[in-house]
C-alpha cells in the first residue's frame, strides 16, 4: 500500500486526500489549523457552536461531505495544529518534519513523515504592497478581514476603504457588510480598460469557470444593495491617524499604477483591508527541491507539468503554488495529483481532471493579464516608508543597499529578519531591489544581485527545546 501525505487540507489539499483514500493509499493529511478547510472554508470556532456555519461559505455542502468522508476513512491519518518545519533529504521523497500542537504552545509533539508521495497544498499569502502609513493599526490584509468574518464572526472596522486588485476584493467587501460595516468604497487599482481587456479575449476559454459568474453577481448585488461605489483605476496610497488609521488618501493611477498628481481625495475610516492579490508559500517546494517558473511580473510559482508533477519525482504542487486560479482549480489540481500519488490507473475520469486542470491554468493567465500589479507602484513609497514591518525597515534604507549582495544587504538592513522571516515582507524587498537595480542600470549601467526570498532551511519556527529533543521524540509516521 503506497502512502501519500498531503501538506495542507484547503480545497487542493482535501481532494488529494480524497482521491489518494480512492486509489488505495494511506493518506497522512497535515493542516496547521484545527480544521480542514483552508481559508477559503475557514469556519467559525467550534467552541462558538454555530449552528449555521456555512454562512458566507461558497460550495460548504461539497466541502463538508469530502471533508467527513477523508476524515472518517480509516485510511486516513488527519493532524490537525501541525506545522512542516523542515523537508529533508536530497535522494528520494522528502522526509516532513512536523510539530503538532498550537503553534505559540509548549509541549508541542515532534515526529517525522516518510511517504512513498507528497503532495504540497499549502496556499498563499496575501500580498499586499506598502504605502506610507500601512503599518498602522486598523490596517489589514482582505485576507485577514475576511478570515476574522469567516472564523470570528468579527468586522474589523465600522467605517471601511476596500482596496487592491483582483475579484477577491468582491467577496471580502461582502463579508464586511454581512458583519456589519459600512464599506466607503471599493476601490480596484488597475482600469477598466486593462480589465476588460485581461477578461474580454477569448472568452470561450473561460466557459469551464461559468460557475463563478453567479457568485460574483451575487457580490455586485449585495453592494449595489448597500451603494458601495465601486471605482477602478484607484488606489489607496498613504494611511494616516494618530495611533491608528483615521483615513486614507486615494489617488488616480495610470496604467503603470502611478498615480496621478491633482487626483488625491482623502476619505475617513476606521479600517481598512489592502489585497494585492497573492503570493504562493513557497518554503517548502523549494526545500524538497522543486524549480520555480516565473511569471512576466516577477512572481514565482512551482514549475509542474500536466500531471502536477514538480520536478522533484514523487512530490505534486497543486492550488496556488502553480498559479492563482481559485477553489474550483485547486480542487481539480488536488484531485488529480491525489489519485496519481496514490499510484491510481489512468481512467476516462482521470482524462476529464486533466481537462478541468488545463481549463483552470487558462483561469489563472486570465486572473494575471486583467489584474496586474504595476510596476510604478514604488512611486507610491516616500524614504520614510517600512517596507519590513517586523525590523521596521524604511525605503531608503532598502535603496541604499540595493547594489548589495543579498545576504549582506539583509544582515546590514535587517529587512526580512524579524518574527515572520520575510515570508510576507520577501517578495516586497526582492521587487524593490528588483525594481532600483532597473533604475540603476538604466543611470550608470550597473545592477543589484538578487536572491531567493524563498529559500529557508527552517520552514517554520521551532524552539531550540524542541530541536534538542528531537532524538527522544522524532520518528515515522508508518501506514496503519
Amino acid at each position: 500500500m503506497r502512502h501519500v501525505a498531503v501538506i495542507g487540507a484547503g480545497p487542493g489539499g482535501l481532494s488529494a486526500a480524497a482521491t489518494a483514500l480512492g486509489a488505495g493509499a494511506h493518506v497522512t493529511l497535515v493542516d496547521a489549523a484545527e480544521q480542514p478547510g483552508g481559508q477559503y472554508h475557514r469556519a467559525p470556532a467550534p467552541e462558538f457552536g454555530a449552528t449555521r456555519p456555512d454562512r458566507l461559505q461558497h460550495g460548504w455542502r461539497d466541502f463538508a461531505a469530502r471533508r467527513d468522508q477523508v476524515l472518517g476513512h480509516s485510511r486516513c491519518t488527519f493532524l490537525p495544529e501541525t506545522s512542516v518545519w523542515a523537508l529533508e533529504g536530497a535522494d528520494g521523497i522528502p522526509v516532513v518534519h512536523v510539530l503538532t500542537g498550537p503553534a505559540d504552545g509548549a509541549g508541542r509533539r515532534r515526529r517525522t513523515i516518510e511517504a512513498d508521495a507528497l503532495v504540497l497544498a499549502v496556499g498563499a499569502h496575501d500580498t499586499m504592497l506598502p504605502f506610507p502609513g500601512w503599518e498602522l493599526p486598523g490596517v489589514v490584509t482582505a485576507g485577514a478581514a475576511q478570515a476574522l468574518v469567516k472564523g470570528e464572526r468579527v468586522a474589523i472596522g465600522e467605517q471601511v476603504v476596500v482596496a487592491g486588485t483582483g475579484p477577491f476584493l468582491l467577496p471580502v467587501a461582502a463579508a464586511l457588510l454581512g458583519a456589519g460595516s459600512t464599506v466607503r468604497q471599493v476601490l480596484e487599482a488597475n482600469r477598466p480598460g486593462r480589465i476588460a481587456a485581461g477578461w474580454g479575449a477569448r472568452p470561450w476559454q473561460l466557459a469551464a469557470q461559468a460557475g463563478k459568474l453567479p457568485e460574483l453577481a451575487g457580490y455586485a448585488a449585495t453592494l449595489a444593495r448597500h451603494r458601495v461605489p465601486v471605482l477602478a483605476g484607484r488606489a489607496v496610497v498613504a494611511a494616516r491617524g494618530d495611533g491608528r488609521v483615521e483615513e486614507v488618501v486615494t489617488a488616480r493611477l495610470r496604467d503603470d499604477w502611478s498615480a496621478v498628481p491633482g487626483t488625491e481625495r482623502t476619505v475617513a475610516v476606521d479600517a481598512v483591508c489592502v489585497g494585492h492579490g497573492f503570493s504562493p508559500q513557497l518554503e517548502l517546494p523549494v526545500a524538497a527541491g522543486c524549480a520555480l517558473r516565473a511569471e512576466p511580473d516577477g512572481r514565482r510559482f512551482v514549475a509542474v507539468d500536466a500531471d502536477l508533477r514538480t520536478s522533484r519525482p514523487g512530490v505534486y504542487a497543486v492550488g496556488e503554488l502553480t498559479g492563482i486560479a481559485g477553489a474550483p482549480a485547486a480542487r481539480a489540481e488536488g484531485a488529480l495529483a491525489g489519485w496519481l500519488a496514490a499510484g491510481g490507473p489512468d481512467r476516462p475520469a482521470v482524462r476529464a481532471l486533466r481537462r478541468r486542470v488545463a481549463a483552470g491554468r487558462r483561469f489563472a493567465d486570465r486572473l494575471a493579464a486583467a489584474h496586474p500589479i504595476g510596476a510604478g507602484w514604488p512611486g507610491w513609497l516616500r524614504d520614510d516608508t517600512v517596507v519590513c514591518r517586523c525590523e521596521d525597515v524604511r525605503y531608503r534604507a532598502l535603496r541604499l543597499a540595493a547594489d548589495q549582495d543579498p545576504r549582506v544587504a539583509k544582515l546590514g538592513t535587517r529587512a526580512g529578519m524579524g518574527p515572520c522571516q520575510g515570508r510576507i515582507c520577501g517578495p516586497t524587498v526582492a521587487a524593490l531591489r528588483s525594481a532600483e537595480a532597473a533604475r540603476r542600470r538604466a543611470a550608470a549601467g550597473t545592477a543589484a544581485r538578487g536572491g531567493n526570498p524563498h529559500h529557508r532551511p527552517i520552514a517554520q519556527p521551532i524552539r531550540l527545546g524542541e530541536l534538542a529533543a528531537a532524538a527522544d521524540t522524532e520518528h515515522s509516521e508508518e501506514p496503519s
